[in-house]
């Protein structure tokens, strides 16, 4: 009977665990959706349109 008991409390704080990190999840992605970053620095000229590492990755490098 204890050995019952045991597994119940078990399985009752596991979820609850999971329902209280689904909540602070929601929470955090709210505050993430609310905050709106700033538009993006403008590109210095002289800089080619591309300058991020994937654009000097081929498919011959992989």
């Amino acid at each position: 009977m204890e050995t019952i008991v045991l597994i119940a409390v078990i399985i009752l704080a596991i979820g609850i665990g999971m329902r209280w990190i689904h909540l602070l999840n929601a929470q955090h992605d709210a505050r993430i959706a609310a905050y709106h970053f700033s538009d993006p620095l403008p590109r210095p000229p002289g800089l080619p349109d591309d300058t991020g590492r994937r654009a000097h990755h081929t498919d011959a490098d992989r």
